[in-house]
């Protein structure tokens, strides 16, 4: 597999409308057809991609996205963000960014999103403010405004196995608590 049949997985009419959704079929076709370029991923076997910036793309959403749909409820959703966050931050700095379109580079941008860091949340809304695609920076905005609130995601203490507070319970209880 190479990095471009990721994308065209990824961006193609049918990938799209599961991007943001839950889907226990659309997990399953992630793990049949992806898992094993996964665990590549996880072990930094994928390191030719990182020199096109369409390959690294493709890294991070293997890292980012496809870890939340193979352990979806589970710890191992998360446990690869601090390393697709690390190539993003590289392919900003190097200005591979600037090479793909605004639709990609919002995928490029999301490892910056899901992180627990409030630095990395100002970092995440300057990036999304430049993308100039509302849907994307109001999502940015509610990231950070939770992140700015609790230092994390209340959402994912259960599978972190962390204790929430009693703030954080009663913010969960409320719509739109969790992404």
């Amino acid at each position: 597999m190479n990095y471009q049949d990721i994308l065209d997985f990824w961006f193609s009419a049918e990938t799209q409308p599961h991007w943001f959704a839950k889907s226990d079929e659309f997990d399953a076709i992630i793990e049949k057809n992806f898992k094993n370029v996964h665990l590549q991923a996880t072990q930094s076997e994928l390191w030719t991609w990182r020199q096109h910036a369409s390959g690294r793309l493709a890294e991070i959403i293997v890292l980012d996205q496809f870890s939340r749909n193979l352990y979806r409820h589970s710890a191992q959703a998360f446990a690869h963000d601090a390393m697709a966050l690390s190539l993003a931050q590289e392919a900003v700095q190097q200005g591979l960014d600037q090479q793909l379109p605004a639709e990609q580079r919002a995928f490029l941008y999301l490892p910056y999103m899901h992180s627990e860091s409030k630095l990395i949340q100002v970092q995440s809304l300057a990036l999304f403010e430049h993308l100039a695609n509302p849907i994307n920076l109001d999502f940015a905005q509610q990231h950070k405004v939770i992140i700015d609130r609790f230092g994390r995601y209340p959402h994912r203490n259960s599978v972190l196995n962390r204790p929430s507070t009693a703030t954080e319970i009663e913010f969960l209880s409320q719509p739109h608590s969790s992404f």
